[in-house]
């Protein structure tokens, strides 16, 4: 069992940064391959960035390509999203998850194992 907690989301102007962190409890923290997925109102959730298990392979939605950095910490069991540039249309729910299973980066949200309770992302214009 693993246990998801986002931190680090707030409300910021058009232009500025943040630095979301998940903090994976429970063991194996480099099994897992980590992606970040957020929703805003209205929308369905979507893929933002997804990292293999070794930090190796990483993926990002054409939306925040050039905008946002994913990165791990497997000793301290944490994946990172720093977001850059923001727009309004970042403005979402943001939300990591933790997939066990084969692939190295893992686009389908039905694939992951465990999810986080979400943290919300406000980028004012």
């Amino acid at each position: 069992q693993v246990q998801l907690v986002e931190s680090g989301g707030g409300v910021v102007q058009a232009g500025g940064s943040l630095r979301l962190s998940c903090a994976a409890s429970g063991s194996a923290f480099s099994m897992y391959a980590m992606g970040w997925f957020r929703q805003a109102p209205g929308k369905v959730r979507e893929l933002v960035s997804a990292i293999s298990r070794s930090g190796n392979s990483i993926y990002y939605a054409d939306s925040v390509k050039g905008r946002f950095t994913i990165s791990r910490d497997n000793a301290k069991s944490t994946v990172y999203l720093q977001m850059n540039s923001l727009k309004p249309e970042d403005t979402a729910v943001y939300y990591c998850a933790a997939d066990l299973g084969v692939g190295t980066i893992v686009k389908n949200a039905l694939e992951y194992d465990y999810w986080g309770q979400g943290t919300q992302v406000t980028v004012s214009s």
